[in-house]
């Protein structure tokens, strides 16, 4: 989740200046990039050329180009394959555009040249990327720490976190980063730890509790006893989760591989039949020849290919136009198959970032609530703690000016404390500053148990009065969530890092009854797993770290983009850019609409290509008449996948998202 401690840095971070900042993949670092780039701009050079009815010399090399450009990298792939005996559709789709260009068809086989290449250059932008951000989320963690020698002398030298062993203590600084995971031996503090469990606000330390590698300590020391090696902490963990997540897509991959193969020998194999037949019974070496050209030219799938991807890239486009990135035409065709869905809470459901929902002067103060924040937000203003933040912007919001603070002192893990307008002020935990006053237990206790944060407000050592501060939730999460269960059939599950308490009262809010509260991210990982046993095709959404092998172990992932962690952004198959929760429905309705246009097309595609084939098989099917129904049968489906692009498509998708 996003950090509310600071502005959290990206994983190559300012906490680790010795170490390289991460680079990331750029679009045209990839040679797949560059080719596809070279046979788009070469098409379409041509082919305003062609139409204008410019001589052939002028288009014809320009085509030749943007075969070559596009095509020698999967034509020397499907040669490799060859070798090892194997047939795969990329060849085959080379041979069937060289086919088409020996017949005079030479825009038809470039276009189908530059779909393939440019898909396979998103792919490759997707894979680098994501490896980038895996590689990248080790940077969390401290290239060194400070360990205490344990020869008694309290010596302490800088190593590097690697070198760190189980049992070795450590100290960290107010501001640096935790380097192992471990147990606080001595001081208080509050960790910043939403990297790992995405609770929105930091968790208070103390003797005795655990803390992870890659968190952020505050304003306090720790020393800390080791108790994981560094390959073995939650933050390693992490990345071998998102790895191995990764990898169990692979079955799909080979299933669809084996269905290119058998439709590859298959058409290999109809089309030498279909020449050497006749040949065997006599018939001309001219005729066999231009009936089996015919036939590879009707069977070929051109048809079949545009009848997927215009639909999906189509509404790729539209929901890009939309605030929504989603990263492949796969991943917009699983969208439309989920039947359940896994919510995150911080950042997701809310907006993640605290803010003050409560102002409760207490009797006898003799303030009021506008005093009384004036007083707390005065002197919190020093402060860098997040509740501090929150209560200086509610002191804000209502235009109320704030005298200066002297004499400023912050105890981790209590609060502050300040002279204010000559009272001396302390804003903080109630556990820690009451000592009686039964008001302010009672009211404490109140906002506790409505899922809030309590923060107390003490003047000339008497308490004064209560602040409530939560996390918001989104404006259109009840509505999503009521979106999301129509689409999924299902009410949605809450998957969160946070406290039950928070979790039940958010949960309630929005209309969730199967809540999973403290998770880690293997915790959200077991979730997403046991949801995808009962056999649903799961949809996961969130937008921090700890939500990045769940994004991954998912059948599709979603991530909030504004405020989204790095890693999850690029291990999520689908990215909200505008962090518009409302939008998540809105793209699988969208991806659904996709679906039955692919089945309309290959329902059309299949009518065409076995009404000619038939054609050509048990008759003399002209080749003009079959290089135009294969075309016909092209210009259909295409045109009809092209018609998400409308603005129309996305406003009746957003609209059946709602229903």
């Amino acid at each position: 989740m996003p950090s509310t401690l600071t502005e959290r840095p990206a994983p190559a971070s300012t906490s680790r200046p010795d170490a390289t900042p991460r680079r990331r993949t750029r679009v045209f670092a990839l040679p797949e990039a560059r080719w596809a780039a070279a046979a788009t701009v070469l098409f379409l050079l041509a082919l305003p050329l062609q139409l204008t009815g410019a001589p052939a010399w002028m288009w014809g090399p320009l085509y030749g180009l943007a075969y070559a450009a596009g095509g020698w990298e999967p034509a020397l792939a499907g040669l490799r394959a060859l070798r090892e005996k194997t047939l795969d559709v990329d060849l085959l789709m080379i041979v069937a555009a060289l086919g088409a260009a020996a017949v005079g068809q030479a825009m038809d086989g470039a276009l189908l040249i530059v779909i393939f290449a440019t898909s396979g250059a998103l792919e490759a932008l997707a894979t680098a990327r994501t490896a980038d951000s895996v590689r990248g989320l080790l940077d969390l963690a401290p290239a060194t720490a400070t360990r205490l020698r344990g020869d008694g002398s309290g010596g302490e030298e800088t190593v590097p976190t690697t070198e760190l062993a189980v049992g070795d203590t450590v100290l960290v600084r107010p501001g640096e980063r935790i380097g192992a995971d471990g147990r606080v031996l001595d001081g208080a503090s509050e960790v910043d730890q939403a990297t790992i469990t995405g609770e929105p606000l930091p968790a208070a330390k103390e003797p005795g509790d655990e803390v992870f590698a890659g968190t952020l300590n505050g304003t306090g020391a720790l020393r800390v006893r080791v108790e994981r090696d560094a390959s073995d902490s939650v933050i390693a963990r992490i990345v071998q989760m998102v790895e191995e997540a990764s990898e169990t897509k692979a079955p799909t991959q080979l299933f669809v591989e084996k269905v290119e193969q058998r439709y590859s020998i298959g058409m290999v194999a109809a089309t030498l039949a279909v020449f050497a037949v006749p040949l065997a019974f006599g018939a001309a070496l001219t005729g066999s020849l231009l009936r089996a050209m015919t036939f590879m030219i009707v069977a070929s799938p051109c048809a079949v290919v545009l009848a997927t991807m215009p639909p999906l890239l189509s509404s790729i486009a539209n929901a890009g136009r939309h605030g929504v990135l989603v990263k492949s035409a796969v991943v917009m065709e699983r969208l439309g198959q989920v039947d359940a869905v896994a919510l995150d809470k911080t950042g997701t459901l809310t907006e993640g970032t605290p803010r003050v929902t409560d102002v409760r002067p207490l009797p006898g103060s003799g303030l009021n609530e506008n005093e009384l924040l004036r007083l707390a937000a005065a002197a919190e203003h020093p402060s860098e703690h997040p509740l501090a933040r929150a209560v200086v912007a509610a002191a804000r919001a209502r235009t109320l000016a704030l005298p200066d603070a002297e004499d400023f002192t912050s105890t981790p893990g209590v609060g502050v404390t300040a002279a204010v307008d000559g009272r001396k002020i302390a804003v903080g935990s109630p556990v820690r500053l009451l000592s009686g006053a039964e008001d302010a237990h009672t009211a404490a206790a109140e906002l506790e148990d409505g899922g809030r944060t309590a923060v107390l407000v003490v003047a000339d050592g008497t308490p004064a009065g209560v602040l409530g501060i939560a996390d918001q939730l989104r404006p259109e999460a009840a509505a999503t969530v009521v979106s999301l269960t129509s689409l999924a059939g299902t009410p949605p599950t809450l998957i969160t890092g946070d406290n039950p308490r928070a979790a039940a009262r958010l949960a309630a809010e929005v209309g969730i009854t199967d809540v999973r509260a403290g998770l880690l991210p293997q915790d959200k990982v077991a979730a997403v797993r046991e949801l995808e046993q009962t056999g649903r095709k799961v949809l996961v959404v969130g937008d921090g770290v700890n939500d990045a092998p769940a994004l991954a172990a998912a059948h599709t992932g979603i991530a909030m983009g504004r405020a989204g962690s790095d890693l999850a952004l690029e291990t999520a198959d689908a990215v909200i850019v505008r962090d518009e929760l409302a939008t998540v429905p809105a793209v699988v309705a969208l991806s659904r609409r996709a679906r039955r246009l692919v089945v309309q097309n290959l329902a059309i595609a299949a009518l065409f290509i076995s009404g000619l084939v038939v054609w050509d098989l048990t008759a003399t099917l002209p080749l003009p008449l079959g290089v135009l129904g294969h075309e016909g049968s092209t210009v259909i489906v295409g045109l009809n996948g092209l018609r998400l692009l409308r603005e129309a498509a996305w406003t009746r998708a957003h609209a059946e998202g709602r229903r």
